[in-house]
């Protein structure tokens, strides 16, 4: 499956006026960047995928259609997959895309290429 293009849209327009953003085809989705750390993205498997702080990530997955992000069959701590119906509006996702840009911003910046 690949990733949702309206989605992809709209995380661009809440980041339009965010600076070092870059996307990059990641994982089957589209991952935006801020300074090089990966905030967010559209994934190739449905939803949205969002960097967390790891301390937070059992309290977030209480929230509605809000489960783990499994890699390698394994869950990762730090990373939340939000369902589509819980990012449908504007008012649904701007919190998560700015939670993940809030935690991406505040690691150490990699190198742009």
């Amino acid at each position: 499956m690949s990733y949702d293009e309206d989605l992809a849209n709209r995380i661009r327009e809440i980041l339009a006026t965010t600076a070092n953003v870059d996307e990059k085809r990641m994982f089957g989705g589209l991952a935006f960047l801020v300074n090089g750390n990966m905030a967010v993205a559209a994934s190739g498997g449905g939803g949205l995928m969002v960097r967390v702080p790891p301390e937070e990530t059992a309290a977030l997955l209480d929230r509605d259609h809000v489960e783990p992000m499994v890699m390698a069959g394994r869950e990762t701590r730090g990373w939340l997959r939000v369902r589509t119906d819980g990012i449908r509006t504007t008012r649904q996702l701007q919190p998560w895309v700015s939670r993940g840009v809030d935690y991406a911003s505040g690691l150490p910046a990699k190198q742009r290429r």
